[in-house]
C-alpha cells in the first residue's frame, strides 16, 4: 500500500466582490476570481510561485512536481502543507530530490497562463511515454462529456476569467473538475488528485477549456491519458508530440461538432450520432 503524505487542508475564498460601473453610469457588484500567488517551497528551498485560484492548493503542488518531472513517484513526498496567511507551501520529501538545483536552472517559457515555464525539455521524456492502443472512446460519449461540462456549475459561469479541466471515464462518468487562473494549474491539480486517489489514466478522457498546446498534450500523456479533448484548437507543437506519442487529439469539441487530429483508431464511430438527439452511451 502506497504511503500518502500528511496534506493541510487549506481553504479560500474563491471569488471577490467588486463594484462597477456600466456604459450608463450604473453601479452594481460582480463576482471576480481571487486570484493568489502560492510560493511553492521544497526541502525549504524556494522553487517556484505559482498564480492560482487556490482551490486545490495541495493537488496542484503535487501534481506540478509529478508533472515537472521533479519527483517520480507520491511515496516521495512526506507533507505538503498550505499556509494562505504567507502565500508559501512547503513540501517535504523523504529523501530530498537529487539534483534539484541542476534540474531547475533550464527555464522554458511556455504559452501557459498562471504558469509560464517548464523545467528542462519539453521532449526529454516523450519517447519513453506509451500510451495503451486498445483504449477506445465512443462518439456518443465524447457528445456526453460535452454536454455534461455546458451545464456544469462553476466559477467560469459566475465570475469568468478562468480555465476548466476535467477528467472523465471512457464511459463519459465524471470524476474530477477543477477550474484556475490557467489551465496548466488546473491539469497539475487534476494530476495529483489521481496520484493521491491512486488512479491509472489508462482508460480516461481529459478534457480542457484551453487550447492543446504541447505542454498540455505532454502533461496528460505523462497521466497516461489516451484521449485529450478541448473546445478550443491546437497548435502545431501540440499536434505533432499528440503525434509522437499515439493521443487522440480532438478540438473545437462544441455541440456536436469535434475535429479528431490524432489516434483517429481509437474513436468509434456511431452512423447518426451526429445528426440524432445527445445518446448516453
Amino acid at each position: 500500500m502506497s504511503q500518502r503524505p500528511i496534506l493541510s487542508n487549506a481553504t479560500v475564498d474563491l471569488t471577490r466582490e467588486v463594484e462597477v460601473v456600466d456604459e450608463r453610469g450604473r453601479r452594481s457588484t460582480i463576482s471576480i476570481p481571487a486570484e493568489r500567488p502560492l510560493t511553492v517551497y521544497v526541502d525549504k528551498r524556494e522553487l517556484v510561485t505559482l498564480m492560482t485560484l487556490g482551490g486545490a492548493p495541495e493537488a496542484l503542488t503535487l501534481g506540478y512536481l509529478r508533472n515537472q518531472r521533479l519527483v517520480q513517484s507520491i511515496e516521495e513526498v512526506e507533507s505538503v502543507q498550505v499556509d494562505w496567511a504567507v502565500d508559501a507551501v512547503a513540501v517535504k520529501t523523504r529523501r530530498g530530490i537529487a539534483n534539484l538545483e541542476e534540474r531547475t536552472s533550464k527555464r522554458v517559457v511556455t504559452t501557459g497562463c498562471g504558469q509560464g515555464s517548464v523545467f528542462g525539455g519539453l521532449m526529454d521524456e516523450v519517447d519513453t511515454i506509451s500510451l495503451p492502443a486498445e483504449a477506445r472512446l465512443k462518439q456518443s460519449v465524447i457528445y456526453r462529456i460535452v454536454d455534461l461540462i455546458r451545464t456544469q456549475q462553476s466559477i467560469y459561469k459566475q465570475a469568468g476569467s478562468v480555465h476548466g479541466c476535467a477528467l472523465f471515464s471512457a464511459a463519459g462518468e465524471q470524476i474530477y473538475f477543477v477550474e484556475d487562473v490557467g489551465r496548466h494549474n488546473a491539469v497539475d491539480a487534476i494530476a495529483g488528485r489521481m496520484w493521491l486517489d491512486g488512479l491509472s489514466g489508462n482508460d480516461k478522457v481529459f478534457y480542457t477549456t484551453g487550447r492543446l498546446t504541447s505542454e498540455m498534450v505532454i502533461k496528460g500523456a505523462q497521466m497516461g491519458i489516451p484521449f485529450l479533448l478541448s473546445r478550443s484548437g491546437t497548435t502545431q507543437m501540440g499536434h505533432m508530440v499528440a503525434e509522437r506519442v499515439g493521443m487522440s487529439l480532438l478540438a473545437r469539441c462544441t455541440g456536436k461538432h469535434f475535429l479528431l487530429l490524432t489516434g483517429k483508431d481509437r474513436i468509434v464511430f456511431e452512423p447518426g450520432s451526429a445528426d440524432a438527439g445527445l445518446r448516453v452511451a
